[in-house]
């Protein structure tokens, strides 16, 4: 059975129906909660790392002192070839901590259901290659990564923000969108901006009837990419 180290940056944020669906497949999670005060350790040494959302900015370091440790960490399994896969916060973690750059993005904030267009390199990409296109992406967020890595290759894209999915090196993948999140999960961050939706723009409410009426194309695309995801963290077992 193979083990994942799953990184949680916030309470808000939980590993969600990709657990589900990853320990349907076999896979073993083992989690870290860094704002509760858990230790990053410095190195994977399970058979793949998830690296969750959160609330919080990727260049938060001076606020947040395991930002580091977490983008150390996730540069080590770069290294290592471990199977890595970063959501939202954790793709802009992993395009921080490999030399790219996060930023506000200039499109303001992305919400509801997205489709992410594939772009040709994605055909022959061992995690997304041969998923359904275009792929139904639940989002919400503000950061954005502006510049990939050095050598990263780009797989997906949206009108609104180009780098929805990128490979860092051979093994180690960033989404922008958030393949893991349920319907309640996601209702409760569009609660948590009631606030903000009427500066933004959009109506908070058909931001999650987006979710409502897509979600049997949502699901179909999460699923088939943890299975794929588990399938990675297998190899990397056997080897």
């Amino acid at each position: 059975m193979p083990r994942l180290l799953v990184i949680q940056p916030h309470d808000s944020c939980p590993v969600d129906r990709f657990g589900t669906w990853l320990e349907q497949a076999g896979v073993r999670l083992e989690t870290c909660r860094p704002y509760a005060g858990e230790p990053v350790p410095e190195r994977v040494t399970q058979d793949g790392l998830l690296v969750l959302g959160g609330r919080m900015g990727a260049n938060d370091d001076a606020e947040l002192a395991w930002l580091g440790p977490v983008k150390a960490l996730m540069r080590r399994a770069v290294e290592d070839r471990v199977p890595t896969l970063g959501i939202c916060l954790g793709a802009q973690l992993l395009a921080a901590a490999c030399g790219g750059r996060v930023e506000v993005g200039s499109g303001g904030i992305e919400a509801g259901v997205v489709d992410v267009q594939w772009r040709p390199e994605a055909a022959a990409d061992p995690l997304v290659g041969g998923l359904p296109g275009p792929f139904a992406g639940p989002s919400m967020h503000l950061d954005a990564v502006v510049e990939l890595p050095a050598g990263a290759t780009w797989l997906g894209q949206t009108s609104a923000y180009p780098h929805q999915a990128f490979r860092v090196g051979t093994a180690a993948w960033g989404v922008q969108f958030h393949p893991e999140v349920s319907l309640a999960t996601y209702r409760t961050w569009a609660d948590h901006h009631e606030g903000d939706w009427q500066r933004w723009q959009l109506d908070g409410a058909e931001v999650v009837d987006q979710l409502v009426r897509r979600s049997d194309d949502v699901a179909r695309g999460a699923q088939a990419l943890a299975t794929r995801f588990a399938g990675l963290l297998r190899e990397h077992a056997a080897a």
